[in-house]
């Protein structure tokens, strides 16, 4: 674990210069008549900065209240019963060091968020005065360029290019219109881009449609391709060697962590347990290694269909609302509710798992609120079970 630790902390230096860099690249590469302020604008009322609604919707996946309540939750989970989160406190040298660690990662963790997704807005804006490919995904491009289709596509690709010019040429007057400080001008002009900006995005649709129609198992999303497109057309060579480290480091950071969590839990709570008992040391050190392959492997597989559920940070929060809600109850069941009974918390865990499941597979929910529905429901059945099931006492459960 303090392997771990101390990989993670140099990997998070290694992220951030990175991705500052990136920053500086993306700010000096906007057209010269093009401010910071001007590009921050141009984000917003395109829509790509729009962080705050305070409409209280359940069919609205980020508002206010589903961050406040959904994501408090969520991150409750997350820092407080994650072994991958817990096994860094339990590195710690002391309880005061465990919690600087807590307090330090939720103080970084949210800053860096916030960081990090205005890149990816600044990206936007950089490619609304750069052209870029009719669809970020290479693969796909070259294959529909081989094939039966290539004419067609060709055909895209042009009405691509026309499509863009017009765009462009519309942000550089909505631009130009923030100078004058005319509100009405500002919003013809706004409104004239949004409309630009429609016509390309049916452009690529359209693009998509002939993957589809080549490959109905192409991959018709290319979000986690654009800054990697950026990346490697448009920084120096020194900075794509960089920021490709940051990448990699950011996935061992994670994948290091998830690794030896899952790999010590199937060791300790699984086999220990319940396969083979009193064995050496040594016996269990190579099983450990074994475990960390056969998860590594899983991983890997599981990261052929997490691909289809967006962007890498709404696949993360989108998987980990469909199992934290659960454990967050068991866990709170331990520490406030001490009577209730190993099987009673075990039955409200399998329900509070099978709402969840319900919810994503057959409801307009958003996933953070899962966190909150799976969570209640975990403590209100292990609850009402427990005067069926038995209680025990505080003396009894130590």
């Amino acid at each position: 674990a303090r392997a771990v630790n101390w990989t993670q902390s140099h990997q998070f230096f290694i992220a951030m210069v990175g991705i500052v860099s990136a920053f500086v690249v993306i700010v000096h590469s906007l057209p010269a008549d093009v401010s910071f302020h001007e590009a921050a604008r141009v984000a917003g009322k395109l829509g790509r900065l729009k962080t705050i609604d305070f409409t209280f919707d359940l069919k609205s996946r980020y508002n206010v209240w589903s961050g406040l309540v959904g994501g408090f939750f969520l991150q409750l989970s997350y820092f407080g019963t994650d072994q991958s989160q817990v096994g860094r406190y339990l590195g710690g040298r002391s309880i005061a060091q465990s919690r600087l660690g807590l307090l330090f990662n939720g103080l970084v963790k949210i800053p860096m968020q916030f960081f990090i997704l205005f890149l990816g807005a600044m990206v936007f804006v950089f490619y609304q005065f750069v052209a870029p490919p009719v669809f970020f995904n290479p693969v796909e491009v070259a294959r529909a360029q081989k094939g039966t289709l290539a004419g067609p596509f060709r055909d895209v690709e042009a009405r691509h290019q026309q499509a863009f010019v017009e765009k462009k040429l519309a942000v550089e007057e909505m631009v130009r219109t923030f100078r004058t400080g005319d509100q009405a001008k500002i919003d013809a002009a706004q409104r004239t881009v949004l409309v630009r900006q429609k016509s390309f995005e049916a452009v690529r649709a359209d693009a998509v449609s002939l993957f589809k129609k080549a490959d109905p198992h192409a991959d018709g999303n290319d979000t986690n391709y654009i800054f990697l497109n950026f990346v490697i057309h448009y920084l120096p060579v020194g900075l794509v060697g960089l920021v490709l480290a940051v990448v990699f480091a950011a996935a061992m950071s994670s994948n290091s962590a998830a690794m030896s969590a899952l790999a010590s839990t199937t060791v300790v709570d699984i086999y220990l347990r319940l396969v083979r008992k009193n064995k050496p040391d040594a016996h269990y050190v190579r099983v450990s290694k074994l475990a960390t392959v056969f998860w590594g492997v899983f991983a890997i597989a599981f990261a052929e269909y997490a691909n289809h559920l967006g962007t890498l940070i709404e696949a993360v929060n989108i998987l980990g609302s469909l199992v934290y809600p659960t454990i967050l109850g068991i866990f709170l069941l331990a520490f406030y509710f001490p009577k209730v009974q190993g099987n009673a918390t075990f039955v409200g865990a399998l329900a509070g798992e099978a709402v969840v499941i319900a919810c994503w597979l057959g409801t307009t929910l958003p996933f953070l609120w899962y966190n909150v529905v799976g969570c209640a429901v975990v403590i209100l059945v292990a609850l009402l079970l427990t005067p069926f099931m038995g209680t025990t006492t505080r003396t009894e459960a130590a």
